[in-house]
């Protein structure tokens, strides 16, 4: 398969296709996903929440995102790659902003940075546009400013009822805003039924969803780790995703224990076909 390339989105919104993303972390998973044929491998800056056990999703930084952004882009050969900024650079200034961009795109090897909170700085959207770094700009109660409205990270997925249906207009309005500053795609988070199908009519660019999307939207964006079950939670219930990759882990370290305590030789020799 080819690399996917911005104007192929552009393409598929046009034809009705849906555009699929998922949200990696690792080689593996990024490799895994890349296989499966998904358009955006998205590095989400959650990474220190659902990853590493942060208590406060604001915790990571930017040294710590491109660790794991270079562990995705070497297992990335199809997709297009897409990393968050952590919270930082784009509230210190369009300056700082457009200095994480850059570090991202060399260090990294990045196609894409998504925006938190973008329609509020219209302004770094058309400064990464002009250092020729596509943007991914997030608006709608986003993941940063629904922790700075006090909304639990953990809370956020069903938060669609804080965009009320008379929010319509000034989430077009933020839509075609960020559009015309140069943004490639928008990530609208918490669109629900109502307002999100009429975003997607009112801009040319896909408009894609994570938290609170659905099909309305031009397309999904979902965390590897919840779609898969990958999660210690998922031991003590059934978790809401396609399977349950944590329970699977669990038998399997088991049965390696008692293959150890009972002195039998042990299974999975790294590299072994």
């Amino acid at each position: 398969m080819s690399a996917v390339t911005i104007p192929q989105l552009h393409d598929m919104k046009r034809r009705g296709e849906k555009i699929f993303g998922v949200v990696a972390w690792d080689y593996h998973m990024a490799a895994i996903a890349d296989r499966v044929g998904v358009e955006i491998i998205s590095v989400g800056d959650t990474v220190g929440k659902n990853l590493w056990g942060h208590e406060n999703p604001l915790e990571v930084t930017m040294d710590e995102m491109l660790v794991v952004t270079k562990a995705v882009r070497r297992g990335t050969k199809r997709a297009l790659v897409s990393v968050d900024f952590p919270y930082g650079p784009l509230q210190e200034g369009v300056d700082a902003a457009v200095r994480a961009a850059i570090r991202f795109v060399k260090e990294a090897g990045v196609d894409m940075i998504k925006l938190d909170g973008a329609a509020d700085y219209p302004e770094a959207v058309t400064a990464l546009t002009r250092a020729g770094i596509p943007v991914w700009a997030q608006f709608g109660l986003t993941p940063q400013t629904a922790l700075s409205l006090g909304i639990p990270y953990e809370n956020q997925a069903g938060a669609e009822a804080a965009l009320p249906a008379d929010m319509a207009d000034r989430m077009i309005a933020e839509a075609r805003m960020l559009a015309a500053a140069g943004a490639v795609l928008l990530d609208f988070t918490n669109s629900g039924p109502e307002i999100g199908p009429q975003v997607v009519r009112a801009v040319d660019i896909p408009v894609i969803g994570g938290f609170g999307g659905g099909p309305w939207l031009d397309g999904r964006v979902r965390l590897a780790q919840a779609a898969v079950g990958y999660d210690v939670n998922a031991l003590d219930r059934n978790p809401a995703g396609y399977t349950n990759v944590a329970a699977s882990i669990h038998t399997a370290l088991d049965t390696c224990a008692q293959d150890v305590r009972a002195a039998r030789q042990i299974k999975g020799q790294p590299g072994a076909s």
